[in-house]
């Protein structure tokens, strides 16, 4: 079949009202990244629905796959569009029905949206399943729970035809729901939470706690690679890599061994926050989960929270760790995040971590030492990289022209 559009539905987006053009805007924008550099193609939205207009020789399996993994699409079809004819229509369901099987169950399903075509769904129904079982041997029609599904939409302009629904992502698209910073760490959770909340409209930007050279460079390139994987899911992503070694030095030496990785998460949720308000982000994203390790525990979020009075989101507090897993396997972070490089909370745990810390405990321990001279000269010294899902493309263009000269 010779597809020649692309039907693009969108996912929450259509229970917007008055600010619909917004996200509709932002999500054919953001699908066009998407797209990029792929070329051969027109995109037209409106309030309902956003159809592409695929030109011949164009590879549309690649396109309808890009558009899947783009936050906002609840589904996409490849589409034939044709002249409000009904032996047109009858055509197309014949090449629809070249691909049953002997013994096989169809429906024609038929959408009026143009309610002044001369034949009603009923009718169209009926002229459309009996050609299909005239000129189709060992078909029968199941309305129930039929095997294909011929899909008719009849709208002003024409008709489109199509025979498979693919599942988007869903979600709202990235930049309608402000600006977060991510703890990124280089572990299975944080990435993924990254994806959560993108899928909920939000742009984020990433922050990763290096500490050489107790860690390696290995691990700051696996915290970038990570970070290129989210930016595939949407545009550009910023990466702030703060040094950490001063202050975590400083955290061993006064605060006692049981509660240093309560301090130390509660020293980086400082630094995140000064981060937060330079950038303009309105909260902070972790990968926490609830009584996962010692410091997920409530009484120590208790603790540690207590820094900051900045919103923290823990889109992934509940879920199980397969569950965590496998996210993290579909937007190809989990081997990334397995890699044997050691972050700086690795590094430095303590051998019985408090589960349950005592917030006056850990504030009496700060208290041996005036830590804020150090995190003010750890956000001034922050390293930021812009990660482009693109860089790829341009490193492959600059070998090529390399080549050329």
């Amino acid at each position: 079949m010779n597809y020649d559009h692309i039907l693009v539905r969108y996912g929450e987006l259509t229970l917007k009202t008055g600010n619909r053009n917004m996200f509709v805007n932002k999500l054919k924008a953001n699908l066009k990244s998407r797209l990029m550099p792929l070329q051969g193609y027109n995109v037209r939205a409106n309030r309902d629905r956003m159809y592409i207009d695929v030109h011949e020789g164009a590879d549309i399996e690649e396109m309808m796959s890009r558009i899947q993994t783009v936050f906002g699409v609840h589904s996409v079809s490849p589409v034939v569009r044709i002249e409000k004819e009904l032996d047109a229509m009858k055509e197309i369901a014949s090449k629809f029905a070249d691909d049953f099987k002997d013994g096989d169950t169809f429906k024609i399903e038929v959408k009026r949206a143009d309610k002044t075509f001369e034949l009603d769904t009923f009718q169209l129904q009926q002229e459309l399943g009996g050609h299909v079982l005239q000129n189709t041997e060992n078909v029968t029609v199941d309305v129930k729970q039929p095997d294909h599904r011929i899909k008719v939409e009849v709208r002003k302009d024409a008709i489109y035809m199509y025979n498979r629904v693919l599942e988007g992502v869903g979600g709202l698209p990235v930049g309608t729901g402000g600006k977060t910073l991510l703890m990124l760490s280089g572990g299975i959770d944080s990435p993924v939470a990254g994806m959560e909340v993108m899928k909920r409209g939000v742009t984020i930007e990433a922050i990763h706690f290096h500490s050489p050279p107790y860690t390696s460079e290995q691990a700051k390139q696996k915290v970038i690679d990570l970070t290129k994987q989210l930016a595939n899911l949407t545009n550009d992503i910023k990466l702030h890599i703060v040094p950490f070694t001063e202050l975590q030095k400083q955290i061993h030496k006064v605060v006692e061994e049981s509660y240093t990785m309560t301090s130390t998460r509660r020293m980086m949720l400082k630094v995140t926050e000064k981060l937060a308000h330079e950038i303009g982000a309105q909260a902070i994203v972790n990968g926490e989960n609830l009584g996962q390790v010692a410091s997920q525990t409530l009484g120590s979020m208790y603790a540690i929270n207590s820094v900051t009075s900045m919103p923290i989101l823990r889109p992934l507090l509940t879920f199980d760790k397969e569950d965590i897993v496998r996210k993290a396997k579909a937007i190809n972070t989990f081997d990334l995040s397995i890699q044997p490089f050691e972050d700086c909370c690795t590094i430095f745990t303590p051998k019985n971590p408090k589960t349950n810390p005592k917030l006056e405990k850990v504030e009496y321990f700060e208290s041996k030492f005036d830590f804020e001279d150090l995190i003010e000269e750890a956000v001034k010294n922050v390293e930021t990289i812009t990660i482009s899902k693109h860089d790829d493309m341009q490193q492959q263009k600059d070998e090529w022209m390399d080549e050329l000269l």
